[in-house]
């Protein structure tokens, strides 16, 4: 069988990479990834063969890693955050069949869910959802419900592609959709370019974060019912104080 690890390479910067991937990464001839990660990659791994695709050629990107591993190499498909959220672990399993001789091994990485979590504080202490504003492959219909099912819910939110040139108004659009739900002093967060350089976290309202001009280089958390603001720091209590 021919191996293929699809890596979870952290949110950007190699404090933030896991052991395991690190060693994986070392092991292998040849990285294929998404262009932008792949620079990242090349600066700690210079040495190696590398493969990449733009944006939305994520099928092309896959079958060319498959097609390295058949030819003999050692390859490694790597994502940032972890491979399996938003990431390409599901497609490369989707196209396995295709490819009855490689074997796939899937090396978990840091979200960032985790990692902004932990810059701003600890936002995500109770039950929280995790979604992406982006409609490229879901539609604002159904990210508009997901959101206001969460808020209603009252879960923690933890909000991946906020925003971007196509999409300017998506993050005031989801506000709106909480404002329906949520008060608008309600704690929120902004996690920006987390593991890289100039990171920063930033706690502010719902109300503040409605008017905020963001990028794809932030996540953004918004708490829930009981979260708040803790020595500057965002905090979602589990309930370990409460006494029954």
């Amino acid at each position: 069988m021919n191996p293929i690890w699809v890596v979870g390479m952290g949110p950007g910067g190699e404090a933030q990479m896991t052991l395991q991937a690190r060693e994986v990464l070392a092991d292998c001839d040849v990285i294929v990834g998404y262009t932008v990660y792949v620079e990242l990659l090349k600066k700690l791994l210079p040495d190696k063969e590398y493969r990449t695709t733009p944006m939305r050629q994520e099928v092309e990107r896959c079958r060319m890693a498959f097609e390295e591993a058949k030819n003999g190499s050692k390859v490694a498909m790597v994502c940032s955050g972890d491979a399996g959220v938003y990431g390409m672990a599901g497609l490369m399993l989707e196209l396995t069949e295709e490819y009855p001789d490689c074997l796939l091994e899937i090396v978990p990485g840091v979200t960032a869910a985790l990692a902004g979590g932990a810059l701003l504080g600890a936002p995500l202490g109770h039950d929280f959802a995790v979604i992406s504003l982006s409609d490229l492959l879901t539609p604002w219909e159904m990210i508009e419900k997901r959101l206001r099912l969460a808020a209603l819910a009252d879960l923690s939110l933890c909000i991946y592609n906020p925003s971007s040139k196509k999409r300017a108004d998506y993050l005031q659009r989801a506000c709106d959709i909480l404002l329906e739900v949520i008060e608008e002093e309600r704690v929120c967060g902004l996690a920006v370019l987390i593991g890289r350089e100039g990171e920063h976290g930033e706690i502010l309202t719902l109300r503040e974060l409605r008017e905020r001009q963001v990028d794809m280089f932030t996540t953004v958390f918004i708490g829930n019912s009981q979260t708040r603001k803790c020595g500057g720091r965002m905090v979602t209590p589990r309930g370990y104080r409460i006494v029954v």
